[in-house]
């Protein structure tokens, strides 16, 4: 990217309010900026540990074709109703964290969701926005969930504690 071009704010969307709340923000930014937003959204498959009969409809969802096809609709959906700022849609199989590091590269800003998710949650399953903030090439800013969305998964936070880093036998 040659210096006088005008370089994206970079935002990463996943579906989850954090994600929206990031996407707000980093439209506002670039309205300010008078530059595009690039969102990103990653997928990859992730077929964990299947035990027993599986009905079709999970296997069929579990296809790549239909991974990929659920991750570019929800990719759409995210972005429905934001006008006045040029958006570049970017679906990318693989790890999210690299993704928005390799981005960021050619960035003005990279924009970030937190879920606000436990000490212990976060080093069982890792942070996007922690790694965000320590590899990415340019500053990141890193948006907190909104405070409604907080309380309302709270129950199923907690309900899901405590995590194991395997299936206990």
């Amino acid at each position: 990217m040659s210096e006088n071009e005008v370089r994206p704010v970079v935002v990463g969307v996943d579906g989850s309010a954090a994600g929206q709340a990031a996407l707000k923000w980093a439209v506002e930014d670039a309205r300010r900026r008078g530059c595009r937003v690039d969102v990103i959204s990653a997928w990859h498959p992730n077929y964990g540990i299947l035990i027993g009969p599986v009905p079709a409809e999970v296997v069929m969802g579990m296809a790549p074709e239909a991974m990929r096809a659920a991750a570019q609709e929800g990719l759409d959906h995210a972005v429905e109703g934001f006008d006045g700022v040029e958006m570049r849609r970017v679906l990318v199989e693989g790890d999210p964290r690299t993704a928005l590091v390799e981005a960021s590269e050619d960035a003005e800003l990279l924009v970030v969701g937190n879920r606000g998710h436990s000490t212990i949650v976060e080093a069982v399953l890792g942070s996007v926005s922690s790694y965000c903030v320590h590899h990415a090439k340019c500053p990141v800013v890193v948006i907190r969930e909104p405070k409604a969305a907080r309380q309302e998964e709270r129950p199923t936070i907690e309900a899901a504690l405590p995590l194991t880093p395997g299936p206990l036998l």
